[in-house]
């Protein structure tokens, strides 16, 4: 099998080391003869770096070259792959877009709701013109962006990029959800396939059955409202936050028991008991700038002046396995189904056509090639055409620096929908922005 060269954009992010050890764990699914980070913030990526480069000489000898750089042109020519994970103004913008919708009686979440457009707009900018940069230096990479809120930005880039069908736009929480699945049925989650629709963040499996045919979707349902639904992937199995958002789910199966629901349809489902639950004080952002951050952090220092990583506990995830089998599927061809977002054109038929789906796959050398669902139920329907609506009006806004845009937005959508609420909270959320987001109109 062919080596590929991977390069990873946002490579100072907490998650680096964890997606390094996953290309470790799967290297005969996708194995790699350069790996390359790159970030524009060069302090934090110099640490992750260093230790990067002793990870990497320990557990992947046959890895020809590794380098973590600035320079575009070192990053971008000559990959294969480009992993984009970027966040603009980092994790303290985060918090402020959690923060000031929280201070509105709303949901504080960095992809839903209020807080998701403000990351949504000043996400846009940056990956435009991170998309343009790299083309500019490589036309054939696969170029596969998890960026967040990928609603947003995916509809931006879709706009921008709408012939370029090496660009696809992907999240994990599928899987991640496919994976708690796995393991209350005692499965490999590899072994499972699912049928699902929906747009980024607001989507629904309808079935779960093994690759042998049996259908798992009825004995799903049954375990999941009359036990203990829980996280079980290792980046988020003991985190409250996602224990809670996993109860929450159970809460939503019980309630609207057709199809099994992602996680995030949560804050749209449920918005005033959700906004109750939070604390300015403590939101997501901060928990991970207290946590997370600071542990990856130290465990580069360790790493780095003991020269090796005795004793500390790095291992892959299924985040990063997913993102480098959907890799590993399109260079060589495999034909492997995977859930990702791509515009809809009839796929579903009573939606937009140019919406962007989240729908099943098989993806290959020519890119992806996706399931049709047919129509939708009425309910369905109607959420997804509302959250479309939406995410539509918010990259309008961007691009014709529209303010009546973004309040049209924000009134629909469903964790604010108070007109006076959406005022208050645009308004502030653009003071915070101001470095960041277009001028209004």
């Amino acid at each position: 099998m062919k080596k590929s060269k991977l390069t990873i954009v946002g490579g100072g992010s907490t998650y680096a080391l964890g997606i390094l050890m996953s290309l470790i764990e799967e290297a005969n699914h996708l194995p790699l003869s350069e790996i390359t980070l790159y970030d524009t913030d060069i302090s934090r990526q110099e640490k992750i770096g260093k230790a990067a480069n002793i990870l990497l000489k320990e557990h992947y000898p046959s890895l020809e070259k590794f380098e973590y750089t600035s320079n575009q042109s070192t990053a971008f020519k000559d990959a294969d792959i480009i992993f984009v994970q970027t966040r603009t103004g980092g994790l303290l913008m985060r918090e402020l877009d959690e923060q000031i919708p929280i201070q509105h009686g709303l949901v504080g979440q960095e992809t839903c709701g209020a807080g998701g457009m403000s990351y949504g707009l000043r996400s846009i900018p940056d990956m435009i013109q991170l998309v343009k940069d790299i083309r500019s230096i490589n036309k054939e990479a696969w170029v596969l962006n998890y960026t967040n809120p990928a609603a947003i930005v995916g509809l931006a880039l879709d706009k921008v990029f709408p012939d370029d069908n090496r660009l696809l736009n992907i999240c994990d929480m599928p899987i991640a959800i496919m994976k708690s699945y796995a393991d209350i049925l005692d499965e490999d989650v590899w072994n499972l396939e699912a049928d699902y629709f929906g747009l980024n963040h607001f989507g629904w499996f309808t079935k779960i059955r093994n690759k042998y045919g049996h259908d798992y979707t009825s004995e799903l349902k049954h375990l999941i409202k009359n036990n203990d639904f829980k996280p079980t992937d290792k980046l988020i199995a003991n985190d409250p936050s996602w224990q809670s958002t996993f109860k929450q789910a159970k809460q939503m199966v019980q309630d609207f028991e057709e199809y099994l629901p992602n996680t995030y349809l949560q804050y749209y489902l449920y918005p005033n008991q959700l906004s109750q639950k939070e604390s300015a004080n403590n939101t997501r952002a901060r928990q991970v700038i207290n946590g997370r951050e600071k542990e990856v952090f130290n465990d580069c220092d360790t790493i780095i002046n003991q020269n090796n990583t005795e004793n500390i506990d790095i291992s892959g995830d299924i985040h990063g396995v997913y993102m480098i089998r959907i890799a590993a599927s399109l260079v060589h061809h495999l034909k492997e189904r995977f859930i990702i977002i791509t515009r809809n054109e009839g796929i579903i038929p009573n939606l937009p056509s140019d919406a962007l789906v989240e729908v099943p796959a098989l993806l290959g050398k020519d890119g992806a090639e996706p399931f049709k669902v047919g129509e939708i139920p009425t309910f369905y329907k109607g959420l997804l055409e509302n959250q479309y609506a939406y995410e539509k009006l918010v990259v309008e806004a961007y691009f014709e620096n529209d303010y009546n845009k973004l309040l049209q937005a924000l009134v629909l959508n469903r964790t604010v929908i108070d007109t006076n609420k959406a005022k208050n909270v645009l308004n502030d959320l653009f003071e915070a922005n101001k470095e960041y987001w277009p001028n209004l109109n």
